[in-house]
């Protein structure tokens, strides 16, 4: 099932219960994209903000907030400041892969351009920094700067690592905690900062962010080789494009030497031919790393949940460990 399509949608729960603030959300992020030297930045902007994505990133700051007794301002600066970095990472992000397509719609480059694309997301990022300054709290400043610089350190790691057969495990890892745990754990942990929480609790807040986006990263990793047309995931994609993935990356290790010429023919040259795709397929079945990369991904999600278990009691406590359970539900 996909997180659109699915039967239950704790997501759209769990934007009930903070419709008020996500309200308050789109209305400052329509606010922030506002330019008036550069009309071309909304028009950029809004259309990958308004293209129906489900806002799960700032939700989660929003959560976090409300969860930890917050009732001041602020946590709609943070959540509109955790939007605006992760637009500005999608627009470079589909320069840097030469994407055509995000969310079923053309991406921004395509419609305009990469130099479009690249300076728009720009000046998102310089947007967030902004609204950080507004809160007044260097903590978080220190958080969400920390976490803008890790996203481009994943996103360049991953770039010096792509096609290299022998990337390992605890470098993927490293790419995936940079490129997306890093946006989620600092959008969970600035929610219980703001509210003053004790170390405690934010550690906690972290801990949950940490494990549900390298999960949610996995899964999406995943279900490139197993996905159907319900989740939205085009078969292929990542091998098509030369990512070493998780279940790429067992595969290789387990590889034998015929096994191997053929990785390093198709992902490591990029040498594919007609059939490669099944060839690869087969050998991911052969090993089990589909099955292995499934359960790392349910451990994750196990870690994630065990860290919002120390929060208070509380109902959003409650919908944050059903949205865990919910990311890994494409692939049980």
């Amino acid at each position: 099932m996909s997180l659109d399509h699915a039967a239950t949608k704790p997501h759209e729960r769990l934007a009930t219960a903070l419709e008020t603030d996500l309200l308050a959300v789109n209305e400052m992020i329509r606010a922030r994209m506002a330019s008036e030297h550069a009309p071309r930045i909304p028009e950029v902007t809004a259309h990958l903000v308004e293209a129906g994505g489900k806002r799960l990133r700032p939700m989660l700051t929003l959560a976090a907030a409300r969860m930890c007794g917050y009732d001041g301002p602020y946590h709609i600066h943070l959540a509109a400041t955790v939007e605006f970095i992760h637009t500005a990472t999608l627009l470079h992000d589909d320069v840097v892969d030469e994407s055509g397509q995000r969310r079923g719609r053309p991406t921004a480059n395509l419609l305009w351009d990469n130099s479009s694309s690249v300076l728009v997301g720009d000046y998102l990022f310089a947007r967030s920094f902004q609204l950080m300054v507004e809160t007044g709290s260097m903590r978080v400043l220190d958080i969400l700067a920390n976490a803008a610089a890790t996203i481009a350190e994943g996103e360049v790691l991953q770039l010096t690592a792509a096609s290299d057969l022998a990337t390992s495990e605890e470098t993927y890892i490293k790419i995936v905690r940079g490129k997306t745990a890093a946006l989620f754990s600092a959008a969970t942990e600035v929610g219980g900062v703001i509210a003053g929480q004790d170390d405690a609790l934010v550690q906690a807040l972290f801990d949950y962010g940490d494990a549900l986006g390298i999960a949610f990263q996995i899964v999406d990793d995943l279900l490139d080789y197993q996905g159907t047309d319900a989740t939205g995931k085009n078969i292929g994609d990542d091998f098509r494009e030369r990512k070493l993935t998780l279940p790429v990356i067992r595969a290789i290790a387990k590889a034998d030497a015929e096994e191997r010429a053929f990785w390093e023919r198709t992902i490591g040259k990029g040498r594919q031919e007609d059939g490669d795709l099944d060839t690869a397929l087969a050998l991911l079945a052969k090993h089990g790393t589909l099955d292995s990369t499934r359960e790392t991904a349910l451990d994750w999600i196990a870690t994630a949940k065990a860290a919002i278990a120390k929060a208070p009691d509380h109902p959003i406590r409650d919908m944050l460990r059903d949205i865990a359970d919910y990311v890994v539900e494409r692939i049980t």
